[in-house]
């Protein structure tokens, strides 16, 4: 923040706070204390308007912008998460349509489906973790230029990049592991059946 200086000039003082009585903002009974202030207002100001407002309701409106923000970046990563899941769930079906022959073969051999899941997901979260290291650097950058703008700012720190990669590549598994299990447990004499 700027240096800044508080003087008493009252030639330019055209404004107040005050603080109001709790119980009577609870309550919602602030009419007879804001009557009483714009009848002193107009005694020492008489030439000048009461204009008053709330300081909660003034932040309310500096900070609206941020809160309709926020919301639709929400609401367009929820749609956005939904629709990479879908994706990623229609690749892991492909994959292991593809390989079922394979799997009946490795499952024949002894492998388990501990095994047979993690040869599936292994190519899709390797994926995953290429995609964080590609998004971190420039989330970071576009989310330090935002928070120049605000006086008082938190700094970004690493645990948050890495929750959010820990979250990325558990909503990854949990998308794969559905038809990854599934594959693992069909029966191999099925697919390894001759054509």
């Amino acid at each position: 923040m700027k240096p800044v200086i508080i003087i008493h000039w009252p030639e330019f003082e055209k404004s107040v706070a005050v603080k109001l009585d709790p119980q009577n903002l609870r309550t919602g009974n602030t009419k007879p204390s804001l009557l009483a202030m714009e009848k002193e207002w107009k005694n020492i100001f008489p030439n000048s308007p009461f204009n008053y407002s709330f300081l909660n309701e003034s932040i309310t409106w500096l900070y609206g912008q941020e809160s309709k923000t926020a919301w639709l970046v929400n609401t367009a990563t929820g749609i956005t998460i939904f629709i990479s899941c879908m994706g990623l769930f229609g690749l892991c079906m492909f994959t292991a349509k593809r390989k079922t022959k394979e799997i009946g073969i490795r499952k024949v051999l002894g492998a388990s489906v501990l095994n047979i899941s993690t040869m599936l997901s292994r190519d899709f979260i390797r994926l995953v973790i290429i995609a964080l290291f590609i998004a971190t650097p420039i989330a970071w950058y576009f989310m330090t230029q935002w928070l120049q703008g605000f006086a008082y700012r938190v700094s970004l720190s690493g645990w948050t990049f890495l929750l959010a990669g820990f979250i990325a590549i558990s909503v990854a598994m949990l998308t794969i592991s559905f038809k990854a299990i599934a594959a693992a447990t069909a029966n191999p004499a099925v697919s390894l059946r001759t054509e």
